[in-house]
């Protein structure tokens, strides 16, 4: 691919060059994935997650790491993780590396267990800037929105499709436990991501209805 150049600062609110270009790589970086194995093109989620960035008041910087929020955790073996950082910060700056650091649980091959990462991840969001929140709570309204269609398709079934580890009663209690922090981040709160977490927390919600399940974390 071409990408626009070195990343050069700018500070206005406008979607440009750069979103191109991260929109580019994004496809690029995850043209071999697929959502839970079979499910649809992995960009699916990555558009669904800048979306709800858009919607909730994302600059462009943030609407980029919308994109770019797994490229590290799930980086294509010929670059690796690094090259993929490399990547990040040579076109997109030292910001959009940062959250989309922040928005990743592991660059580790193999992956450390499961449980081990999401209480690591859940602890580590709580100390996030402002603009990290904002995409992580992105991403898990969308996953959860996904669990929930899901649940209601298939039921108990889609559970097969998730980590031994985790499970109906892990995958319930880790996103209970992240609108716990989300909803603790009141230096955080503005207007727009107010709103994102009350929907999070609405299909958490929704989740714990389908499954007879109150979430709870940690598990």
């Amino acid at each position: 691919m071409t990408l626009s150049g070195p990343f050069v600062p700018d500070d206005r609110r406008k979607i440009g060059r750069r979103f191109t270009d991260a929109l580019v790589l994004a496809a690029e970086l995850h043209a071999a994935q697929r959502r839970k194995g079979k499910g649809p093109p992995y960009i699916a989620h990555l558009l669904g997650v800048t979306a709800l960035a858009f919607d909730f008041g994302a600059t462009e910087d943030e609407a980029i790491a919308a994109l770019l929020h797994d490229a590290i955790e799930d980086a294509p073996p010929d670059l690796g993780a690094a090259g993929v950082r490399q990547l990040i910060a040579e076109h997109f700056g030292a910001t959009v590396l940062a959250i989309v650091e922040g928005c990743s649980d592991s660059d580790e091959v193999p992956k450390k267990p499961w449980r081990e990462r999401k209480h690591a991840y859940v602890a580590h969001v709580a100390g996030v800037d402002a603009s990290t929140l904002l995409v992580s709570a992105c991403d898990k309204l969308h996953n959860v929105r996904a669990i929930v269609r899901d649940y209601r398709l298939i039921g108990d079934d889609l559970w097969s499709r998730f980590s031994p580890d985790a499970g109906m009663r892990g995958t319930v209690g880790y996103y209970r436990g992240l609108v716990s922090v989300f909803r603790g981040r009141a230096d955080a709160a503005s207007p727009g991501f107010l709103r994102l977490v009350a929907e999070l927390e609405a299909e958490v919600e929704t989740l714990e209805q389908l499954t007879g399940h109150q979430g709870q974390w940690p598990v």
